[in-house]
């Protein structure tokens, strides 16, 4: 059981792939979280930025049904984040 953490880079992008999934349809908040076996305040909390962090595995069943990559959607929690903000902020 992986116990990585990973931030949501942007509520809002989650939101537009939420209107057009992979498959092409849109997914609600209670679908989302339904595919991602959570209670759909975790996505309500997500989307709103009341929450920005997730398990790995939270954060993979929704970039899959969303239908994008991890890393489309999620920065890993942890030294290689913190160093990849502070090239960002110093650049």
């Amino acid at each position: 059981m992986s116990t990585r953490t990973y931030r949501l880079e942007d509520p809002d992008l989650l939101r537009r792939l939420m209107q057009r999934t992979g498959d092409g349809r849109a997914v609600s908040i209670r679908g989302l979280a339904e595919a991602a076996d959570v209670h759909h305040s975790t996505i309500g909390h997500l989307l709103t930025g009341q929450q920005e962090r997730a398990s790995e595995n939270l954060a993979q069943a929704i970039a899959d049904r969303v239908g994008v990559d991890l890393a489309i959607l999620w920065i890993q929690d942890g030294r290689t984040a913190r160093s990849l903000r502070r090239l960002v902020t110093t650049a």
